[in-house]
């Protein structure tokens, strides 16, 4: 009877210890998150009538962009600079990449989430109309 307490003592303390690892599981870090990224400081790109800027955050991080362009919404002109990458879903494009930083949350639970004004956007980042002087950002959640 001793010895089968005693390997349940034991499994449960493994138990104890692996959830207590899974839970202090750091994310990220910030310098590896940015280990890929296209530009590391604040930016001024493109050429066009129109201008607007870009915060991208990911960890602590963040880098401002400042964009003059042609196009006609958020998601061309970042397209076209090569800043954005993503696939098309149901729902509009799916970016998955922002100046080069990746976030999928089939892999990590992570997504980009697309802020106009300060304020969580209501539209994708391919379907919302360029505001000449407009604010934009995208931030790396989870």
């Amino acid at each position: 009877m001793k010895s089968v307490m005693k390997k349940i003592l034991v499994l449960l303390m493994a138990l104890v210890l692996l959830f207590g690892i899974t839970a202090c599981r750091e994310e990220t870090p910030a310098d590896a998150l940015w280990a890929d990224a296209r530009y590391t400081e604040d930016t001024s790109l493109g050429e066009g009538a129109k201008s607007f800027t870009l915060e991208v955050t990911a960890g602590e991080r963040t880098v401002v962009f400042s964009v003059k362009t042609d196009a006609k919404t958020v998601g061309d002109a970042l397209l076209a600079l090569g800043l954005l990458e993503g696939e098309e879903g149901p729902y509009g494009m799916y970016v998955k990449r922002v100046n080069g930083i990746l976030a999928d949350y089939d892999v990590d639970g992570t997504y980009w989430s697309f802020n106009i004004g300060g304020e969580y956007a209501m539209t994708g980042v391919d379907m919302t109309e360029i505001t000449d002087g407009g604010a934009y950002a995208l931030v790396r959640t989870k």
